[in-house]
């Protein structure tokens, strides 16, 4: 397989002075069943323009819930988050929608592609967010499958297409708006090895050539040694970053005990679905893919989903 794809902007650069992504000692309670559980205690970490990280830790650590939260799917209980420049916490409903459609992509493990709609239409459905006119929508559409290698199957519904042709349509969607960050939550799950390591390969390969920061949430060691920098969760806190100097424990509350009893439950299980306020196939899928959280039938009169409680 090959290696780490992408370096960093040289420092003093613009992109370098100017973080994608920017979060700053940040919680997130939820509350379950009267019971407050925390997913997040203290997290802090810079997501800079051209980055390749993968984000790892095993089930409860709270790598899902702080995915949900730099893409914007979510507001932070406390501290600061910024994305693109905006605090998160200083935006309405509609300014965070509006947000997540120009600056986050999203790729999913389970694709989130409509059935009964071609894989132009597919692509070109978070630019009807942006009011761009339909002919400039499937001229982009088609541009960017291009560009994933599928110009040949710009009409073909995702029934017609393999695995990993969906998993690339899926890329295609995230990438029309030309976001800075691209958030790809277990993008090799649903995949073989030989055709999740081509996906991956696209990745870098896009992330070298655009500038676009990539973020892999991975529980597959083998995927996450290719990336360029590598966290590690555990317990709700960032216990190590490979981007740090010294590589030393980060975001730690040294009030509280090593290790705490994990609660699977406190955290949404994947970006694309279920947990808390997420019912699966419900408003992660629907907002990551779109950017907004759909009231309203989609083109073609497939649905994308309902909001699922979060802004």
């Amino acid at each position: 397989m090959t290696g780490p794809v992408g370096d960093r902007p040289e420092a003093g650069s613009t992109a370098e002075r100017v973080p994608a992504v920017e979060a700053v000692d940040v919680s997130r309670t939820y509350q379950l069943d009267g019971v407050s559980v925390e997913a997040l205690r203290g997290v802090s970490l810079i997501v800079h323009p051209g980055d390749y990280v993968a984000l790892v830790g095993p089930s409860g650590s709270g790598k899902s819930t702080l995915m949900h939260l730099l893409g914007g799917l979510d507001r932070p209980t406390g501290g600061r988050l910024v994305i693109g420049g905006r605090d998160v916490n200083a935006l309405s409903p509609p300014e965070m929608a509006t947000l997540r459609n120009e600056t986050i992509g999203f790729v999913f493990q389970a694709f989130h592609l409509l059935p009964r709609t071609s894989a132009v239409e597919n692509v070109a459905l978070p630019l009807v967010y942006r009011g761009v006119p339909a002919r400039q929508r499937r001229e982009r559409a088609a541009a960017m499958l291009g560009r994933v290698g599928l110009g040949h199957r710009l009409d073909h519904r995702p029934n017609q297409m393999s695995g990993g042709e969906q998993q690339r349509v899926a890329i295609a969607r995230a990438l029309v708006t030309e976001p800075t960050v691209l958030l790809a939550d277990e993008p090799t799950g649903n995949l073989d090895s030989v055709t999740g390591a081509a996906v991956l390969e696209l990745l870098e390969q896009l992330n070298a050539e655009s500038g676009v920061a990539l973020v892999l949430v991975t529980h597959d060691q083998e995927v996450a040694g290719r990336a360029a920098r590598r966290i590690t969760m555990r317990d709700g806190v960032v216990v190590t970053d490979s981007d740090d100097p010294h590589d030393r424990p980060l975001s730690v509350d040294h009030d509280r005990p090593e290790t705490l009893v994990p609660a699977p439950s406190a955290e949404p299980r994947s970006v694309s679905g279920s947990g808390p306020g997420h019912p699966s196939g419900g408003s992660g899928g629907a907002a990551g893919a779109t950017g907004r959280l759909p009231q309203e039938p989609a083109p073609g009169g497939a649905e994308v989903g309902r909001p699922g409680g979060v802004a």
